[in-house]
């Protein structure tokens, strides 16, 4: 495989499957987490280290894509995620210890 179809072939997952890291560590919290909801994995919350490669397992962890095609996408997204979740790895740190997992159903408290 040439540098440029690796080039292409992330490119395409990030557009399509929606690149793990980019979704849990450039968006807010809740688009990240109603993301999540859409796919209706059964994942409650995922770590703020390495987000990028629990996201993409959560959306594994959901019921089973009719059309086959999302599979391919998150598994090639898997090594893309892996990379970007450790260059992010000084931030992710800092916000998992500040904000704790990122929640992606929430439970009202009873009062």
């Amino acid at each position: 495989m040439t540098i440029k179809k690796a080039i292409f072939a992330g490119a395409i997952s990030c557009a399509l499957a929606g690149c793990g890291t980019v979704v849990t560590v450039l968006q807010n919290d809740e688009d990240a987490a109603r993301d999540l909801r859409k796919q209706k994995t059964y994942c409650q919350s995922i770590p703020r280290i390495y987000s990028g490669l629990a996201y993409d397992f959560c959306v594994l962890n959901a019921p089973p894509d009719p059309t086959g095609f999302l599979v391919p996408l998150v598994l090639l997204d898997l090594a893309l995620s892996g990379a970007l979740d450790t260059v992010a790895l000084p931030y992710t740190i800092y916000r998992q210890g500040v904000d704790g997992n990122l929640r992606i159903y929430w439970r009202p408290s009873r009062g």
